[in-house]
């Protein structure tokens, strides 16, 4: 594996409209080591219609049901909110984005950040990735609820409107997912399908599977992050809280050592611990100058700094050089 992986802290709407939480989200995304923390920008009219009912998790982890558009105005920050969050992002020192729902979000949004991370509900909206196209910039594209062909169209409207740098996000879009849904060999499929970066966008709960996905070759990690679980709002629950995030950035980084070089050579390590664990041919019993040697005078013990027995057909049959005590390294 070539690089390191791309850790995107997910803040999304764990700000519950609330600027000053939103830097408290920054600032623990930064004091966690990720390397982008984002969240998600919209005009409400633009995203919702005023009879879309809420998502049967966003009911179940609210705890309430009503319009999915009064849910969300209670969430969303205001675009000169989300200014103020980008210029907090550069003074703190971590890497700003936000997905946009809505094409004025686009716009909004493109003097502010240089990639974009398209959402898995709007990977058939026509209108949405052209745009996003357009802009020639580097593109992250989640790909949950969506099926193969789904997924090779947008990237071709990516494609055909300017976008050449894609990086595809395997994504199970429930929150959280249950573990048996996730089928992280599909990061597998996509590498061979799309011959593109392939990455994983994490709903689960807990770690485990962000950090099978990095083993598997995901060269970017999505994963939601909260203040605390416990706090009103439709994602938090299926949220990673700062010690997570924080064993999370840190998993990745040991996988990452631990991957290494696709070429098999002893270590450093390994050479210096290769004559202690491996063996040489020595006498099994004394052995006269002259005598043959065979099965019943010959065996193989540590070390391995004498003849490898490898060679143990080539010294069958020949004549001892010299007289051998027992355990003596042969000598040919």
């Amino acid at each position: 594996m070539n690089g390191k992986t791309l850790i995107i802290a997910e803040a999304g709407v764990n700000h519950n409209g609330s600027l000053e939480m939103a830097k408290k989200l920054v600032d623990t995304a930064k004091e966690c080591g990720a390397d982008i923390v984002k969240f998600q920008t919209a005009k409400l009219d633009s995203l919702v219609s005023k009879s879309a009912d809420m998502a049967e998790y966003q009911k179940k982890n609210t705890g309430v049901e009503e319009s999915q558009k009064d849910m969300l105005r209670k969430l969303l920050l205001d675009y000169d909110e989300f200014v103020l969050l980008a210029d907090y992002c550069k003074e703190v020192g971590i890497t700003f984005l936000s997905t946009p729902f809505d094409i004025d979000s686009i716009h909004f949004l493109n003097d502010m950040q240089d990639i974009w991370k398209v959402p898995s509900g709007e990977i058939t909206n026509y209108p949405y990735l052209v745009e996003i196209g357009k802009t020639g910039k580097k593109v992250i594209l989640s790909t949950g609820m969506a099926v193969m062909d789904e997924i090779e169209e947008a990237i071709k409207v990516l494609k055909d409107n300017g976008t050449e740098d894609i990086t595809v996000l395997h994504c199970t879009t429930e929150y959280p997912a249950p573990i048996k849904d996730v089928n992280l060999n599909v990061i597998k499929t996509f590498k061979e399908a799309f011959g593109c970066p392939v990455g994983y966008s994490d709903h689960t709960q807990g770690i485990e599977v962000s950090l099978a996905a990095v083993a598997m070759g995901a060269t970017v990690i999505e994963k939601h992050f909260t203040l605390d679980k416990n706090l009103p709002g439709p994602d938090h629950k299926a949220s990673l809280e700062p010690a997570e995030l924080k064993a999370l950035v840190e998993g990745v980084r040991k996988i990452e050592l631990a991957l290494g070089s696709d070429e098999k050579i002893p270590s450093d390590m390994e050479i210096k611990n290769r004559d202690v664990a491996r063996k040489s041919i020595v006498a099994k019993t004394a052995i006269k100058a002259g005598d043959i040697l065979t099965k019943e005078n010959i065996t193989t013990k540590r070390p391995g700094t004498g003849i490898c027995p490898m060679r143990w057909n080539e010294i069958l049959g020949t004549k001892a050089v010299a007289d051998f005590a027992e355990d003596e390294l042969i000598r040919i």
